[in-house]
């Protein structure tokens, strides 16, 4: 495919998803679909792989957006990878790349747990992972607390030092539950090592909530 080409496909994709319901949640805004192609493109170019499979999958990675208190929530890359292999059809993508860029949709999902059988999956999952880290990751995490109407933090243990953690009720809680679990996760050297400097901010931001949280009693 031809860099013309490419700038095409890409400003299709991106009016697609502008145009998309993407629902009411923040965190899976248009800016969250640019960050994850921005990470992606960049993660592409160091590990030589094929953009025409990694663009298409990173745009396209939520198309169907299941709300994160949805049962239906370990379906929604699965359903992602058909409409989106559905459109790029429609469309006339190339059909040689649709089997591959629907794997790599469908293997990013934290939740539905499948594993990455090419290093452009790989990169598609590394790259949405990471936009849940960091200081964006802080944001997008207490938008989706406030969406789903969770408490900021346990009242007694903040930190769940001396109980059960329960991501469903605190949302400092999920930082425990998911997203440090999330960094071990990271299959590119860039992705590993851009993880763990998020991550350490993450917890720079922890130890000052513990700080203003204990200065309130």
């Amino acid at each position: 495919m031809t860099d013309s080409e490419r700038e095409h496909w890409e400003r299709k994709l991106e009016e697609k998803i502008a145009t998309s319901d993407m629902g009411h949640d923040p965190a899976h805004d248009v800016a969250h679909f640019r960050r994850v192609v921005a990470v992606a493109k960049q993660l592409c170019a160091e590990e030589n792989a094929s953009w025409d499979v990694v663009i298409p999958a990173a745009w396209l990675h939520d198309l169907v957006n299941v709300p994160k208190n949805d049962p239906r929530r370990s379906q929604a890359s699965r359903l992602s990878a058909e409409a989106a292999c559905e459109y790029l059809k429609s469309e006339g993508y190339p059909a040689e790349h649709l089997p591959a860029i629907a794997h790599a949709i469908e293997a990013h999902s934290f939740s539905a747990q499948i594993e990455c059988r090419s290093i452009e999956a790989g990169i598609v999952q590394d790259a949405d992972r990471l936009d849940g880290l960091g200081a964006i990751g802080i944001a997008r995490c207490f938008a989706v607390a406030g969406l789903l109407k969770r408490s900021l933090y346990e009242p007694v243990d903040p930190f769940g030092e001396a109980r059960d953690l329960d991501d469903l009720k605190y949302t400092v809680d999920h930082f425990y539950v998911k997203l440090f679990k999330v960094v071990e996760t990271l299959r590119t050297p860039s992705g590993r090592a851009e993880g763990q400097r998020r991550a350490t901010f993450m917890r720079t931001f922890l130890e000052e909530l513990r700080a203003e949280i204990r200065a309130s009693r």
